[in-house]
């Protein structure tokens, strides 16, 4: 997501902006008093010399009209093109987008709540996925799987299992795509793709999206918001995509938990990604934070939000 002036943009523009219209410099070609032109004027008299004849009636004076004031054109400042006044808008940061869109952009939950919520991004796959959800199931913890459309064409009964078993569906685009690089169009195609996949396995379109990345830009964020999506980022995360240990893994997350909390593991990863560390780490973490007196809950009851758009 600037100077004190700026030059003319349209009625597009990013809504923090403050725009001001630069005008073009006036000059007159004459003294300009009390905000009106002055006029030079010459008197004309005639005279005539002393005779005895009988004076003559005295001529009027006669004074030449004014000429008209010159005429002071301004030329009419060229407005930047569409794709222009949208380059010229500033990004606002990710935090900005939080303080601007509180509604549509979450990271937590109510720091008034004891509850966490385990979100778990990249899936589903054949191989971490199942096995997060047996250790899910040991513990009678239920979690969010914000997943990808190709992902989830490649897996429907895991699909299943996940909704079957009480845990939340999210959309996290169709393939992985990262939003910066993408155009309007695009970005709504990945979730919306994603969206009709998702319909057709489980019967519903989630309310909730989290970006590749986390990465949003505004306007991206106004179609969700638009959409009836909320976006859903973190304030927890783990690093195991970094393929870190276990003890790496369960550090990173318990030395930041607090109430509301949203933390960000990985369910699925690249071809040759090893996610061990996370699977070793979740009874650990789950453990600990029950222990610390955390009810662990889905990302929409942490949030007081539907499951469904």
């Amino acid at each position: 997501m600037s100077g004190c002036s700026q030059t003319y943009h349209s009625a597009i523009h990013s809504p923090n902006q403050v725009q001001t219209l630069e005008q073009p410099g006036i000059q007159t070609p004459y003294k300009i008093s009390n905000g009106l032109t002055g006029f030079l004027q010459d008197e004309w008299t005639f005279s005539v010399s002393p005779t005895t004849v009988p004076k003559p009636a005295k001529k009027p004076v006669l004074k030449p009209k004014p000429s008209p004031a010159p005429r002071i054109t301004q030329k009419k400042k060229k407005e930047p093109s569409i794709p222009a006044q949208q380059s010229q808008q500033k990004k606002l940061t990710l935090p900005q987008l939080r303080l601007k869109y509180p509604q549509f952009f979450r990271l937590n939950g109510s720091n008034h709540e004891s509850k966490i919520a385990l979100t778990f991004d990249d899936g589903p796959d054949n191989k971490y996925t199942p096995q997060i959800l047996d250790v899910l199931q040991k513990y009678h913890v239920k979690a969010t799987f914000f997943v990808l459309g190709i992902r989830a064409q490649a897996n429907p009964s895991i699909i299943r299992r996940i909704v079957n078993e009480g845990h939340a569906i999210g959309n996290h685009s169709y393939d992985h795509a990262n939003p910066a690089k993408m155009t309007e169009a695009q970005f709504e195609k990945q979730f919306t793709q994603t969206q009709l996949i998702l319909d057709k396995l489980i019967g519903y379109e989630p309310k909730l999206i989290r970006t590749p990345y986390g990465a949003i830009q505004e306007n991206q964020l106004k179609w969700a918001a638009k959409n009836g999506l909320i976006a859903v980022n973190w304030d927890i995360d783990s690093l195991d995509w970094k393929e870190l240990s276990d003890s790496q893994v369960v550090a990173n997350i318990m030395e930041h938990t607090h109430k509301g909390a949203i933390i960000l593991q990985h369910s699925a990863g690249g071809d040759s990604q090893d996610l061990s560390g996370t699977l070793k780490a979740l009874p650990i973490v789950i453990e600990q934070l029950k222990k610390q007196g955390f009810k662990l809950v889905t990302v929409p009851e942490l949030l007081h939000l539907p499951v469904a758009k």
